[in-house]
């Protein structure tokens, strides 16, 4: 043989090869659908993709990961799912009840990995933490056990707190079942509690009308969309020097006093384990949920100085992260 001819043939034969490896490890899809966007919720997607890559997974060569951001707009998810299910995507990756539950109401087949949502368990998303069954596991937030603690840490920074006033999405099951445990925590504190229930992002400025001097602070429930809306939401609780409290550090990013709970990024990695199974055989129904085991604490001194609070040494110092 020719040695031009062998050299012809060593070349078509490495170029095969690539597609031979392929075929035994074909590149797998990765739905990932945030309700909010990149510049709020890109550490999020950014510790999950690391993660990835920890396993052992290449972006472009074993996988692909199809990112899409509703940008607070709840009209947008439903499209969002429908576009993964056209994609046949081989998991998707989202958050928070009403994203999860817009993806279960498309499919029933395509595994669903959460990387946070509320109490999962009594708003449907899975039959037990220990057995999820279905299509759907994650990681659940625990939003709902931590509600106390935040009034606790309201009444530690708020001089005088004597009224709260409560912002929900009402639309949202999580944010229900959070909602219903800070009243009855107010209840217990002996604090009167004022709830503006939100729909649509165009409900905020109207909420915040209605509660004109009725509340001394405000606790607004995890929301992926009132989340997405974060920088106005601070901006009309400044305007109206009402303190705030969340859940996540993102929101006191945008301008919110303090927030106390789960690091998302965090769970995100964890996110990319569950899926790391899935697209290794494992059964979304067999992978139990858990729970976040650390909570953090994040205070905000610029919007506090703008708020007229002097935060006590001993909170600043019990902080996980400051933002001055």
């Amino acid at each position: 043989m020719q040695r031009r001819e062998f050299l012809r043939i060593l070349a078509g034969a490495g170029a095969a090869s690539p597609l031979v490896a392929r075929a035994q490890q074909p590149l797998r899809i990765i739905g990932f659908m945030a309700g909010g966007s990149p510049s709020i919720q890109g550490t999020w997607a950014a510790a999950f993709a690391q993660r990835l890559r920890e396993l052992g997974w290449t972006e472009g060569r074993t996988v692909t990961i199809e990112y899409r951001w509703a940008e607070g707009k709840s009209e947008r998810v439903a499209d969002i799912v429908a576009e993964f299910v056209r994609l046949k995507v081989d998991v998707i990756v989202t958050h928070s009840n009403p994203l999860v539950t817009a993806a279960r109401l498309a499919t029933s087949t395509i595994p669903i990995v959460f990387g946070a949502a509320g109490d999962p368990v009594s708003t449907g998303l899975v039959a037990s933490l220990a057995r999820p069954g279905g299509n759907i596991t994650g990681l659940s937030l625990q939003q709902v056990d931590t509600a106390g603690k935040r009034l606790e840490l309201l009444r530690e920074v708020v001089p005088g707190f004597r009224r709260l006033a409560i912002m929900a999405n009402i639309n949202n099951a999580g944010a229900k079942l959070e909602l219903a445990d800070v009243q009855a925590a107010a209840r217990g504190l002996g604090i009167p509690a004022t709830t503006a229930e939100i729909r649509r992002a165009t409900d905020i400025e109207t909420a915040f009308e209605s509660l004109k001097d009725r509340a001394d602070a405000l606790y607004v429930c995890n929301d992926p969309f009132l989340n997405a809306n974060g920088i106005r939401l601070n901006s009309l609780a400044l305007a109206m020097q009402l303190p705030t409290i969340y859940n996540f550090r993102e929101n006191v990013e945008a301008g919110g006093l303090m927030s106390y709970g789960a690091n998302v990024p965090e769970l995100f990695r964890r996110a990319a384990d569950y899926v790391d199974k899935i697209l290794r055989g494992a059964k979304p129904a067999d992978i139990p949920v858990e729970q976040p085991t650390k909570f953090e604490l994040v205070l905000n001194l610029k919007t506090a100085k703008a708020l007229g609070l002097d935060l006590p040494p001993r909170l600043i110092a019990r902080a996980d992260q400051v933002i001055e």
